[in-house]
């Protein structure tokens, strides 16, 4: 004779859940945010006297110099070199800012 084998009875309750509210992120969260810096991208990169690879070589701007940027011509930007103290042109090329990726 066999045996009668209990099971669990499990019992179903119904879920009565409303959708839940999804609250939207600003729409410009990740463009509120500062552009970032200019950094050279390179060991150094050549001032020069006009925004021309063949113009007058003023000095150099090394990866490890703070330097500010003063106008955009082009491809080609206007520093001033603040360790030297050296103004001119550098390549846009060699000199940029870093790109930002938002996931919102």
């Amino acid at each position: 004779m066999l045996g009668a084998l209990a099971l669990p009875v499990l019992s179903a309750t119904t879920a009565n859940a409303a959708p839940a509210a999804v609250s939207a992120a600003p729409a410009s969260s990740c463009s509120s945010k500062p552009p970032l810096p200019y950094a050279v991208h390179t060991k150094a990169v050549t001032i020069r006297s006009k925004a021309s690879s063949k113009s007058t070589a003023l000095g150099v701007l090394y990866s490890s110099h703070k330097f500010s940027v003063a106008r955009k011509s082009g491809n080609w930007l206007y520093i001033t070199d603040k360790t030297t103290g050296v103004k001119g042109w550098v390549s846009g090329t060699y000199v940029y800012r870093d790109v930002r990726m938002c996931l919102d």
